[in-house]
């Protein structure tokens, strides 16, 4: 059985984990595990910064995702921002993203929240599937940034 729960500290670990193999398996990135454990606490400590959730399965973390808020002046709310969305290979396929997101989006909508939002690599067509299958659509805005190494 899969469970849903907001993380805690001790969570941080597999959280970190995480976050270092998904950088490698979506954009072959070695991160410094240093900055990324800094990164992940920094969360725990400031809630401003956002918020992880986990899945569980027989007392495991399976996956993990962070939540991030957008301030909207257009609509006087937040919108949320998945992030960091990761879950181990082995229970990929089996609905755990879709259990999370619907965990979210309720939450989201007792909250009043404006909208979830995320982004995805443009070739992972197997997660934009996943998303649209979920009620989510790619909208009308493309995707630039600028980012330091």
């Amino acid at each position: 059985m899969i469970t849903i729960r907001k993380a805690i500290p001790a969570d941080a670990p597999p959280i970190i984990d995480f976050q270092l193999k998904m950088a490698w398996e979506t954009e072959k990135i070695t991160l410094n595990p240093q900055t990324v454990k800094k990164g992940v606490n920094a969360v725990f400590s400031d809630p401003g910064k956002g918020e992880y959730y986990v899945a569980e399965a027989d007392r495991k973390i399976v996956a993990s995702l962070l939540i991030t808020y957008e301030w909207s002046d257009w609509r006087n709310r937040n919108v949320w921002w998945f992030q960091s969305v990761y879950v181990l290979p082995e229970f990929r396929r089996q609905g755990i993203f879709r259990k999370m997101y619907a965990f979210i989006r309720s939450k989201a909508e007792k909250q009043g929240v404006a909208g979830l939002r995320l982004y995805v690599e443009t070739g992972n067509s197997r997660a934009k599937k996943t998303y649209e299958a979920l009620g989510m659509h790619s909208g009308h805005y493309s995707f630039y940034e600028w980012m330091r190494e």
